[in-house]
């Protein structure tokens, strides 16, 4: 199967949050409303320069994902 780099999901128990999903190495879901994230992957030996460069660039991309989804039910 292939999967969209980004997804939207929501949860009835949950209603005033907003989640995106990574679905791509490093797998995470981060929840817009605080910017609280779950890392599924374990990312202990990398160059923590580096991953953290590309965990902010991939944190921002999940946000435009977001605005760019909320454009298309206006």
């Amino acid at each position: 199967m292939n999967l969209p780099k980004f997804l939207l999901a929501d949860n009835s128990n949950f209603p005033e949050d907003i989640f995106v999903l990574h679905s791509e190495f490093p797998r995470f879901i981060i929840n817009l409303k605080d910017d609280e994230i779950e890392w599924f992957e374990d990312l202990t030996g990398e160059n923590e320069e580096d991953i953290a460069t590309e965990l902010a660039d991939l944190m921002d991309k999940a946000g435009e994902f977001y605005d760019k989804e909320m454009t298309q039910y206006d």
